[in-house]
């Protein structure tokens, strides 16, 4: 049996073929493994940003409900377990190996990294005979290695232009390729709101008889004054809620996850308004506006394409308080990284660019002549953890650093404190 330290190295060499999109491989390998993402029900969660926070807390309000809930999200932060969780806890380093070894001895054609770990989530639900599994898809939708799983109900949560090399370059393009997920004579959920977005959404909801459950238009949120929101949907309301993450953008995550609940009533999964409320408290999901230090103020977060930093901007602006804005920033080479710095580093007092720790990271000489047109205090620090280091040097007790731009950044920044709170 191989080792837990042989089985990473085993699934990280085939990290070399990269990003690819196609269901025969994987479907291939599932069934030679007897089809294990049939043994249970599903929930697909697609979209450009958010789709991870919805599927944290619509796990958290399941687990919280009575039922063993799986939760399959991708990237890691610091940890691969991360990626495979039951009822909140990771799989165990043991699983892991066994995953490993029982889908390695099912292969035949070649199958890629992403593809290789969800076969393998797939089967540690069935063995540990989950009731549902809740899945973050990984790019796209239509032809990610999630969209195997027959969802009983399936989430959009918004479009914006991202993966186009992959997806295509308009949002119609893109939305169709989401809105591969949604599943004959189920239901889609969806907080998007652009017309051309819709208009592709509704379309393959009729041809495949499903139907399209709109927020603005079939549920829908009010904020309060003291900064708790009520849900109205079309069977349940929930009254002065509070979202468990940071940012006002999280509230209309929270009502996707309450809509799944909603949705997921009439397959048999009925959740008590007091689960709804616990499980809203307790849910948890890293590297998202997250705060790791207080003095001075550090804040991570995964903002990752143009879309995601628009989100990020409105929440400096107006949801932390402080005095200086010192951004630590490193980049993937495939983002529209133009976009990114344009519209985050003018609120920054300094910007120090760094590399995230992935081959795709775009170096910082390249990003080095595009930060000075946006920011007059610019400067390289190559290590992610000499870059935050001298942002703290930098930083007086009432400033905020901020570091964004990866989710492999942000999972690096996140291990120099994971333990070590003296940093």
């Amino acid at each position: 049996m191989m080792t837990y330290t042989e089985a990473l190295a085993y699934l990280n060499k085939l990290n070399p073929m990269g990003i690819r999109l196609g269901l025969g491989p994987v479907r291939a390998l599932l069934q030679r493994l007897g089809n294990p993402q049939s043994a249970y029900p599903s929930i697909l969660i697609a979209g450009t940003n958010g789709k991870g926070s919805v599927a944290a807390m619509a796990a958290s309000i399941l687990n919280t409900a009575g039922f063993k809930t799986g939760l399959y999200t991708s990237p890691d932060l610091i940890d691969f377990r991360e990626r495979i969780r039951i009822n909140g806890e990771m799989i165990t380093p043991e699983s892991t190996v066994e995953c490993v070894e029982a889908v390695k001895k099912d292969v035949v054609e070649t199958v890629s990294y992403f593809e290789f770990v969800t076969a393998m989530a797939f089967l540690h639900f069935q063995r540990r005979k989950i009731d549902i599994a809740v899945l973050e898809v990984g790019l796209g939708g239509r032809l990610d290695a999630t969209n195997v799983a027959d969802a009983v109900v399936s989430v959009v949560t918004n479009i914006a232009r991202e993966h186009e090399e992959y997806l295509g370059h308009t949002l119609e393009k893109i939305a169709y390729e989401k809105g591969g997920i949604i599943k004959e004579r189920k239901v889609c959920i969806t907080a998007a709101k652009q017309k051309p977005v819709i208009a592709v959404l509704e379309g393959i909801c009729k041809k495949n008889h499903a139907s399209l459950y709109r927020m603005g238009r079939d549920f829908h949120t009010c904020v309060h004054r003291d900064q708790t929101f009520s849900y109205r949907g079309e069977i349940r309301e929930f009254n002065h809620l509070n979202s468990p993450f940071l940012g006002r953008h999280q509230i209309s995550n929270t009502a996707l996850a309450l809509a799944v609940i909603e949705n997921l009533a009439s397959s048999g999964f009925k959740v008590a308004d007091e689960a709804v409320r616990k499980g809203l408290e307790t849910a948890r999901w890293e590297g998202r506006l997250e705060i790791v230090q207080r003095s001075p103020l550090v804040v991570l977060d995964g903002a990752h394409n143009p879309a995601g930093v628009a989100t990020l901007c409105r929440a400096l602006k107006n949801d932390f308080i402080y005095r200086h804005l010192i951004l630590v920033f490193g980049v993937m080479g495939d983002k529209n990284y133009r976009a990114m710095v344009k519209r985050l580093f003018p609120l920054a007092d300094a910007v120090i660019i760094t590399s995230p720790p992935s081959e795709r990271a775009l170096d910082p000489r390249v990003l080095q002549p595009i930060a000075i047109e946006f920011s007059k205090n610019v400067k390289t620090i190559t290590s992610p953890v000499d870059a935050l280091k001298y942002a703290l040097r930098y930083a007086q007790k009432d400033d905020l650093v901020c570091v964004a731009g990866s989710l492999y950044l942000v999972g690096e920044v996140k291990k120099v404190y994971q333990g070590k709170p003296d940093f």
